[in-house]
This record gives C-alpha cells, sequence and structure tokens, in this order.
C-alpha cells in the first residue's frame, strides 16, 4: 500500500487534549473485522467482550519526563532538549534530540535549572536533530537521575503541545498503572485507560494479564518521507518477553482462547516474539518490525489501540488487522461523532 492512502483530515478539536475523568471511561468504538459492524461503547464494556481463559498483554514500559529546556552558553538561547536513551551510565551520556538543532554545534555547553546548576557539553553529531550530550555531574547516578529528571516535563505529545503546555498532572496521567520498567519517551496509549477496578473485573472474570516490555521510542513518530512504504525503515527499540508472559500467552493460545492485543508496541512485540504456531518465545533484545496492509498476523486475535493521526505507524497497524475499508470507515465514523484522536484519544477495539 502507499503512504497517501492513510492521509485523511482530522479536525483540532477532535485531538484528545486531556483524560477522562475516569481511566476507564473513555469512548470505545468495537469494530468486528468479518462483518464490518461497528459498536459504540465506553471504555469498561470492553470486558463484555471476552471470557475466562482470555488473555490481554500489556505493555509495562515507564515514561520518563524527557522533555526539558536548557540555555546555550555564551548567547543564554533557550533551547529544547528531548532526551531519547542513556548510552552510557558511568559516563553520564545521553542521545537527544535538540531544538532548534542548527544553533547546536559540538563543544557548546547547555545550562538547566533556574540555577543552572545541571551542565551538559555536546559531544557528537547524530542525525540533523540527534546529538550525544555529556553531563558534568559529581555523585552518585541514581542521584544525577534525579536531578536531571526533575528538570524535566511529561512527553506529552506534539499534537497536544501545539494546543496547550505540559503541565506537572501529565506526568501521572501520561502513564499507564502499571508501569513498571523506565525507558519510554511516549506512553503506550491505549493502555491509559485502564484503571485497577476495571482490571481487578478482568480477574475476577478469569481474563489473564501478561505483560511485555518495549520502550517506546520517537520511531513511531518520525514522518514517513517515501509514499512506498515497503522502502521505509523504523527505529529499532529495546524489548522483553519474559518466560511468564509467554506462559500465559501461550496457554491461551493451546487452550483455544483468545489473545487481545493492548496498543501497537505490544502488537509488535508479540509478532516479533512469534514462533511457529502463534506460539511466542522469550525475547531480549531489539526491534524495528514495521507492520502495514497486508499483513497476516499469527498472535493476537483482538487488537486495542486509540485512535491515530494521519500517516502514523499506528494507524497502518490497525488497517493490516482490521482491514483497510474497515478500519478507514470507523475513523470516519470517529470523526463524525466527535470522538477523540492521539496520546489522550478514544480507543478502538478490533474484534
Amino acid at each position: 500500500m502507499k503512504l497517501s492512502q492513510f492521509k485523511f483530515k482530522l479536525p483540532d478539536e477532535n485531538i484528545g487534549l486531556e483524560p477522562p475523568y475516569h481511566r476507564d471511561e473513555a469512548r470505545l468504538m468495537v469494530l468486528h473485522r468479518q462483518t464490518g459492524e461497528i459498536e459504540h461503547r465506553i471504555f469498561k464494556d470492553i470486558i463484555d467482550y471476552f471470557d475466562d481463559g482470555d488473555s490481554f498483554v500489556f505493555n509495562d514500559t515507564q515514561v520518563f519526563p524527557a522533555r526539558l529546556y536548557g540555555n546555550k552558553e555564551k548567547t543564554g538561547a533557550t533551547i529544547e532538549v528531548f532526551l531519547l536513551r542513556e548510552l552510557n551510565e558511568r559516563m553520564r551520556l545521553w542521545d537527544v534530540l535538540v531544538d532548534p538543532a542548527r544553533k547546536i554545534r559540538i563543544g557548546n555547553k547547555l545550562y538547566f535549572g533556574e540555577d543552572n546548576s545541571m551542565v551538559a557539553e555536546v559531544i557528537d553529531n547524530t542525525t540533523s536533530r540527534g546529538r550525544t550530550l555529556r553531563f558534568l555531574y559529581d555523585g552518585p547516578h541514581e542521584e544525577f537521575k534525579e536531578s536531571l529528571f526533575a528538570l524535566g516535563e511529561a512527553p506529552i505529545t506534539d499534537e497536544i503541545r501545539r494546543q496547550r503546555k505540559a503541565v506537572p498532572e501529565d506526568m501521572e496521567n501520561f502513564q499507564t498503572i502499571y508501569a513498571r520498567h523506565e525507558g519510554a519517551v511516549t506512553a503506550p496509549a491505549s493502555g491509559l485507560h485502564f484503571s485497577r477496578e476495571l482490571m481487578k473485573r478482568m480477574e475476577i472474570k478469569g481474563i489473564d494479564q501478561a505483560f511485555i516490555t518495549l520502550h517506546i521510542g520517537l520511531g513511531n513518530f518520525r514522518s514517513i518521507d517515501v509514499e512506498d512504504l515497503t522502502k521505509h525503515k523504523t527505529d529499532g527499540e529495546e524489548m522483553h518477553v519474559g518466560p511468564e508472559a509467554c506462559e500465559i500467552v501461550n496457554r491461551s493460545k493451546l487452550g483455544g482462547h483468545r489473545v487481545c492485543a493492548v496498543g501497537s508496541t505490544t502488537m509488535r512485540a508479540l509478532e516479533t516474539a512469534m514462533g511457529p504456531g502463534g506460539i511466542i518465545k522469550e525475547f531480549d533484545g531489539w526491534t524495528n518490525k514495521f507492520i502495514f496492509p497486508p499483513y497476516e498476523f499469527g498472535v493476537a486475535e483482538a487488537f486495542l489501540c486509540n485512535f491515530q493521526l494521519p500517516l502514523s505507524l499506528m494507524m497502518m497497524m490497525q488497517c493490516a488487522f482490521g482491514g483497510y475499508e474497515y478500519v478507514m470507515e470507523a475513523y470516519n465514523q470517529a470523526i463524525a461523532q466527535g470522538y477523540k484522536f492521539g496520546g489522550y484519544g478514544d480507543a478502538l477495539l478490533i474484534v
């Protein structure tokens, strides 16, 4: 398929700027992929579509406050620094994006905090906006991380930032309740809808819960600059699938029950870890799997994902799972009926 087939007009008023008052009371559209039938529900009704022995797979990555603002030495110009990942703990090296990039060269120093107590030196260029920073900090690593993250803000998505600034509450709202392993620069958004009450109800009904870890990078959100999707290469992301998750998912598969992937990152991890017969195996490494139509899925029989932005990788995966025509019709209805899109958006369940 071609990139242009995933383009549509999304009005600003359909961008989700705030989470719902209660996590599990967002809107939920249910698409039956065999018939194209569409239902409109509240998110906590998702439990009605699953039974004892089915399993949900969640991504338990934890978002860190990745966006911070510093001042360039001598000029005092404000520079936005987006932390991507730590490269070397001992040397305090970080892979980052800077904006505006044209002003930042190797050897420049950046100062952070009201008292300029955190200092970083640019030691390498990686991409057009990418830089390697070395933070000049004396002290234990945990103390350094705590000081660094205290300067940052929640990495809410650009479509939200165009309409409002990040606030301290975003750091909690933009985090799933089951987040365990720090490393994501944006939230696995469909997981934000799960409340403790809903997960307890799932447990009582006999629906199993498996957890994998995929640390989400910005590769999901980079613009695709080729019309032929087969020529697009995504960034690698670190992922881990442990024995407990394998046991839960494979038990559902072998018992004739259904597996629901919660979010595109979870789906990508499952497809990466898949072995013969749709059975998943332990995995510890990196994946750059890019899923778009046509694609034959081997693990999950249900897919939960928020309504996504035009031309996004996540939307392409939804189309691959639910059928291009059916998913595009679901999107048309979502826009017409005021569903919210993006990181704080409403959810689409494809069964």
